[in-house]
């Protein structure tokens, strides 16, 4: 394949998963093997408290190339993403489910759409293999995502995806940030695509994720469309809404007080008292909660403005004089 990668890193966030890790790994090793893919794999312990941890190190000893990673607790699936993105070093980074219902047959499509120029790729599971309860669900989300978002893909929560091995160190993860990693790398203006690939039934343990998670996805998707779109200038979010109150409420009294004045120059009007009426208070109300939404935009811009210093605020794609740099040292 045109622009192959040097190598690949796997990493694979496990839970309670004894009777998976082994035979996941041996599968990586023959699908990498058959494309002569040099690879790592990075399982992360998410808090086990079965016998997943000694069956992890059992495989570090057995294999180079395998290296484990325990918390100290459940601390969730993004922070073991974000644990294994920080040590990944290979050209690219796989993220797969550690319960068998990924196929690692499906890596050289993974690659070879990496090499069509996309620097995120997410997988589709089309045929999910899955109860009702969970793929009804998963569409209304996957939907709703990608109308609000703008990364139009079937499934956002597939955990089988590739990536270019700069895009894990351009996002943060954290909370339940994991469904949205194309997203938040689409926003820093790397390019995302999508493949079908094969599910598997889950032939071992149980499903981690439960009716909640639904309420807490569209939490997260709130969130995620506030950060993606306003982030970095939530004054015109948050002044923008202050300002609609402050002009409705000011509009309201200069009405109330010109109708007040009028009332009482015409004998043929009854006079309007603005203490009896009720859109009185509503506008005085209305004045009150804008110029504080204002205040608050303002102090939240501030705030961004402050913690941003150190950061940059941008994504380089290409550097003209690193490029230079690189090939006269190859000369």
């Amino acid at each position: 394949m045109n622009g192959f990668p040097g190598s690949a890193t796997f990493v694979i966030p496990t839970m309670d998963e004894q009777d998976t890790v082994g035979t996941l790994v041996d599968q990586i090793g023959e699908a990498c093997g058959g494309i002569d893919l040099p690879h790592d794999v990075l399982l992360i312990d998410d808090g086990s408290t079965d016998q997943t941890w000694s069956r992890i190190e059992a495989l570090a000893a057995q294999h180079d190339h395998v290296r484990g990673i325990r918390f100290r607790r459940n601390f969730g699936k993004a922070a073991a993403l974000s644990a294994g993105f920080a040590q990944a070093t290979g050209d690219v980074v796989f993220t797969m489910d550690a319960d068998l219902q990924d196929d690692p047959v499906e890596i050289p499509a993974f690659i070879a759409k990496l090499n069509e120029g996309f620097d995120v790729v997410s997988g589709w599971k089309q045929k999910r293999k899955d109860a009702l309860d969970k793929t009804l669900p998963s569409k209304v989300f996957n939907w709703l995502v990608s109308r609000m978002t703008g990364v139009h893909l079937h499934d956002h929560n597939c955990g089988f995806k590739a990536y270019r091995g700069p895009v894990t160190k351009d996002v943060t993860l954290y909370g339940e940030r994991h469904r949205f990693v194309p997203v938040l790398a689409a926003a820093r203006g790397w390019r995302v695509a999508e493949i079908p690939v094969v599910h598997h039934a889950r032939q071992f343990g149980r499903s981690k994720y439960g009716v909640s998670r639904l309420a807490k996805g569209f939490l997260d998707l709130l969130s995620i469309f506030f950060l993606t779109t306003f982030g970095k200038r939530p004054f015109h979010f948050v002044g923008a809404i202050g300002l609609l109150f402050f002009l409705t409420g000011g509009f309201g009294l200069v009405y109330l007080s010109a109708m007040w004045v009028i009332s009482r120059q015409l004998e043929s009007m009854r006079d309007v008292d603005l203490h009896a009426s009720a859109l009185f208070y509503y506008c005085i109300t209305a004045l009150l909660l804008g110029a504080q939404m204002f205040l608050a935009g303002l102090l939240a811009e501030l705030i961004v403005s402050l913690s941003e210093q150190s950061k940059h605020p941008y994504s380089i794609l290409q550097d003209t004089d690193a490029t230079a740099a690189s090939t006269d040292g190859g000369q």
